[in-house]
C-alpha cells in the first residue's frame, strides 16, 4: 500500500441545525463557489486499550465515502494536522465489521503504539462540500456542512450534531499572516450567519466527550 502525506490547515465551526450557510463568495480571494457535492462518510476510529494514540495526539481511522476514503493517520502539529493516507485498495473488510489494520499502517504507528488496536468510535457523516475558487479556478478552500452521528463504542453512547469545516486548498495564501487574515474573514462570515468557532478540536474528541 502506497501512502500520501498532506498537511490539513482548517477551521471548525459549531452551528445549530437551522443555521443558514455563509455567503462564501464574499470571502477575500474567492471568485466562485462550486455546486454542492453530497458525500456519505462512515468512519471507524481505533486506539489501543491504554489510549496510546490519543496520548500522542494521533488519530487512526478507516473511512469509506468521499474522494479520500481509506486509512488515515492524523498527527496534530503546530501548523495543522499532518495526515498520512492509504487507499482502501482490495481491503475486504465487511462494512459492518470492525476493521483489521493493514501492515503498512501498523508499521507507520509502530514507534507510537504497537497495538493491538480496537474500535473506540464510529462516526457517520452526511456531508455537503463546496469548493471555493479564485478567479483562475484554483481551490482557495473547501467548505463542508456536516451532519454527524457519532457512537462512543466504549460507553455505547450516541450523539448527533451539525458542524462546518473550512480547509485551505492549494490556492490559499501561503504565509501565516495572510492565512490568519483569511480565517479572520471566514470567522466574521460564520458569525454573521449565526455560527461560532468550534469548542472541540475534532469529531473524535467530541464523540468521546473529551
Amino acid at each position: 500500500m502506497s501512502a500520501a502525506v498532506s498537511l490539513e490547515i482548517e477551521r471548525k465551526y459549531d452551528v445549530d441545525p437551522d443555521t443558514p450557510l455563509p455567503d462564501w463568495a464574499a470571502l477575500p480571494g474567492v471568485d466562485a463557489v462550486d455546486a454542492p457535492e453530497a458525500r456519505a462518510l462512515d468512519a471507524r476510529y481505533l486506539d489501543t486499550p491504554d489510549a496510546r494514540l490519543a496520548g500522542a495526539l494521533t488519530a487512526l481511522r478507516r473511512r469509506t465515502g468521499g474522494p479520500d476514503e481509506g486509512w488515515h493517520v492524523k498527527r496534530s502539529t503546530p501548523e495543522g494536522k499532518l495526515e498520512t493516507h492509504w487507499p482502501l485498495g482490495e481491503d475486504p473488510t465487511d462494512p459492518d465489521a470492525d476493521p483489521v489494520v493493514p501492515d503498512a499502517v501498523l508499521a507507520e504507528l509502530a514507534a507510537v503504539a504497537p497495538g493491538p488496536f480496537a474500535v473506540i468510535a464510529r462516526i457517520r457523516n452526511a456531508r455537503t462540500a463546496y469548493a471555493l475558487r479564485d478567479a483562475a479556478g484554483g481551490l482557495v478552500a473547501e467548505f463542508v456542512d456536516d451532519h454527524v452521528t457519532a457512537t462512543d463504542r466504549r460507553r455505547d453512547v450516541e450523539t448527533t450534531w451539525r458542524e462546518w469545516e473550512l480547509e485551505l486548498g492549494p490556492a490559499a495564501p501561503q504565509d501565516a499572516a495572510a492565512r490568519a487574515a483569511l480565517f479572520a474573514a471566514a470567522d466574521a462570515l460564520v458569525a454573521a450567519a449565526g455560527g461560532r468557532v468550534s469548542a472541540s478540536a475534532s469529531k473524535l474528541g467530541r464523540a468521546l466527550g473529551v
